[in-house]
């Protein structure tokens, strides 16, 4: 009893060194790996008075049945799947098994989230509510929401975008993933309120910036910066749960679904790499033609 303790022990504190040192792992990853391996562990000595080194495919699964009867969501239990399957390729690598007893197993299917949108009316709403005075704050923060809402861009891609990126032609060129490079046309009212955001910014006297969006002290705007403009504005307007810059671009597509755009078009629009990313926005669109359906069909009710 006591030498299988400390056989176990021991594994699990080569695997802590071998994430640590050979992997790189980040702190975050050998604290969870490790803690799902002391879990499993203890699962196989208390249920199946079994060791980390005789498993079987048949005991993991078991495992797994239990951490969903226990509730656990399925992104969790796939965690702690790939926590399992690396220590048993780092046994393997030792030399101290011949074949995987993680050999098929699959990874179990994520539940896909709608997005979370806002209605039109509580979005104009939060986009006309800035103060009238036109300091070089105000007009940057509107022109951070005008421009994810407007232009339905990414966090990533609004952060590097470039004055020279924005053309006369009323486009705007953005650098998506992977470099990919996509022209994207934006409403007319924008390019007032850029106009009035370089001019206050030239104003203000920066230094250049290799960026469009600058912070009051004319840095380069950051993650963290964007999201803390994004929450001041939808936080006291809108009733959604989340006030994050993707809400507006998860805005900006289902608005165009609603109002008749084809999702190839909207695919584009967001630079997805397949249609598949785009055609979750048909569910948010679906709910609402099933409202209409439900008001204005004679039988609906019946």
């Amino acid at each position: 009893m006591g030498n299988g303790m400390d056989q176990k022990t021991d594994l699990i504190t080569l695997f802590e060194s071998y994430l640590t040192i050979e992997r790189r792992s980040s702190p975050h990853t050998v604290v969870a790996y490790t803690t799902d391996l002391v879990q499993f562990s203890n699962h196989l000595s208390t249920v199946q008075a079994k060791s980390l080194t005789t498993v079987s495919r048949q005991d993991l699964r078991g495992w797994l049945v239990s951490l969903a009867k226990e509730g656990l969501n399925n992104s969790s239990i796939n965690r702690k799947m790939a926590a399992i399957r690396t220590f048993y390729l780092f046994l393997q690598k030792r030399g101290e098994l011949i074949t995987l007893p993680t050999h098929a197993l699959k990874s179990l299917k994520k539940k896909k989230n709608l997005p979370i949108f806002l209605q039109e009316k509580e979005l104009l709403s939060a986009l006309d509510q800035y103060p009238s005075t036109t300091t070089f704050a105000n007009l940057r923060d509107k022109l951070v929401l005008e421009l994810l809402y407007g232009t339905g861009m990414r966090l990533a891609e609004l952060l590097t975008l470039r004055e020279v990126d924005i053309h006369g032609d009323g486009t705007i060129k953005v650098i998506g993933k992977r470099n990919k490079e996509r022209i994207i046309p934006f409403p007319k009212p924008l390019k007032g309120y850029i106009a009035a955001y370089l001019m206050a910014k030239n104003n203000q006297g920066y230094h250049p910036s290799p960026t469009l969006l600058v912070t009051d002290r004319g840095n380069p705007c950051y993650p963290m910066f964007i999201y803390r403009i994004v929450k001041k504005y939808l936080a006291t307007t809108t009733r959604a749960s989340q006030h994050s810059p993707h809400i507006l671009r998860h805005t900006f597509a289902t608005h165009l679904l609603d109002k008749g755009a084809d999702l190839q078009s909207i695919k584009e629009l967001l630079g997805h790499s397949s249609l598949a990313a785009t055609q979750i926005y048909t569910h948010n669109s679906l709910a609402k033609l099933k409202e209409v359906f439900k008001k204005a069909h004679p039988r609906a009710e019946e």
